[in-house]
């Protein structure tokens, strides 16, 4: 008889993957969390250097090579005005591993972790992994999380919440008052506040905030990624930033688990950071084009759905049927309950596609949208 570990019965194969999967050739996908841009040249040529030069021939320091800690150290001094040491920083296996080392080495048994509902599907999937339990908490109707409903949440066995602006799937930013709470409620609690930032240049309005600014104690960690910033999602690098003591409860997990990010992909991701930022503002200005275009449309079709102001998502709320009917008509977006029950009658669409294609898939909506009402 085959034994498995219980704990995994709550866990599915993501309903993301499943739309993928379903996604014929010609498909147009609005399914897709990734830019659709190349990685920048001299991230390129620095990984090809880094072959060259033999780096991949053995392993890195299990938090990661300096040069790259160090690049990661000044990113955070230019674009947050932290003070984050290299020795406080881990290189790992993108932020999916970031986030995983962090639930893991903080959340026992039993222990609650508050999670954004809708919210990135590995928080409620992560949790469960370590033993805790994830407790959804409901957005505000621009979809950010209210940090009163964190604070009113609490008790003796949560162990940790998680915020993530942009957010995924919505597109919501949050102010710099909230972040503020954030950092406030952490430290009057002693909990964790997980702070989830992979997608922080892509703002529209506004600016990204950082809790960890704001915060008097040691209780905020940051997790992010060269994925979304340098179009490097196969490139599977990220990191986790916090305290002396958490980084090192957090090796203990990532030496077993990983041993240390890909060598190559660390010198890129060094080259990433510490390079030109062109590309970041080039992306953002394209996801701005795409996102008021999508809008316009959504809006003109009839459908509620509230401005992102960041990421390149939209969550519009949408008749029944329409998401079947949308997906057998080969443009491909996620139902929203992928990212949580509240998510329900909502449908993730992620504008990674150029103009053309995107124009072709909002007439293929308004098209399904008309034949509902």
């Amino acid at each position: 008889m085959t034994n498995f570990a219980t704990r995994i019965d709550s866990i599915s194969i993501s309903g993301i993957r499943k739309v993928f999967d379903s996604a014929g050739p010609n498909a147009i996908n609005l399914g897709l969390g990734q830019p659709d841009f190349p990685t920048p040249s001299h991230i390129r040529d620095a990984a090809i250097r880094s072959i060259n030069n033999g780096d991949s021939d053995s392993y890195t320091p299990n938090n990661g090579i300096l040069e790259l800690r160090r690049a990661i150290s000044h990113k955070h001094s230019r674009d947050n005005s932290l003070n984050i040491p290299p020795e406080n920083i881990i290189a790992t296996a993108g932020g999916s591993e970031a986030l995983h080392i962090a639930i893991a080495a903080h959340v026992n048994p039993g222990d609650k972790v508050l999670i954004p509902d809708p919210g990135f599907v590995s928080y409620r999937a992560l949790t469960h992994i370590s033993g805790g339990i994830p407790v959804p908490i409901s957005l505000r109707k621009d979809l950010t999380m209210d940090p009163s409903s964190i604070e009113n949440a609490i008790s003796e066995d949560v162990a940790a919440f998680i915020v993530n602006s942009p957010g995924n799937p919505t597109g919501g930013v949050q102010s710099k008052s909230d972040m503020k709470e954030f950092a406030r409620i952490a430290d009057d609690y002693d909990i964790l506040c997980i702070s989830d930032e992979v997608y922080e240049h892509f703002v529209f309005e506004g600016a990204h905030r950082s809790p960890m600014e704001f915060s008097k104690s040691d209780n905020v960690l940051i997790v992010n990624t060269c994925s979304k910033s340098y179009s490097m999602t196969g490139w599977r690098l990220g990191w986790v930033a916090g305290s002396k003591e958490r980084i090192d409860k957090m090796l203990r997990i990532h030496q077993y688990a990983q041993a240390c990010a890909s060598a190559v992909s660390q010198h890129a991701a060094e080259a990433a950071l510490s390079g030109p930022q062109d590309s970041i503002l080039e992306m953002v200005g394209a996801f701005k084009q795409r996102r008021d275009i999508l809008v316009d449309g959504l809006l003109d079709m009839g459908l509620d759905v509230p401005v992102p102001e960041g990421a390149f998502y939209a969550f519009p709320t949408v008749p029944s049927g329409w998401i079947d009917d949308v997906l057998s008509r080969d443009v491909i977006v996620v139902p929203g309950n992928a990212f949580g029950t509240l998510g329900n009658g909502s449908a993730r669409i992620a504008y990674t596609v150029d103009i053309d294609q995107l124009e072709k898939a909002i007439d293929i909506m308004r098209q399904v949208t008309r034949s509902l009402n």
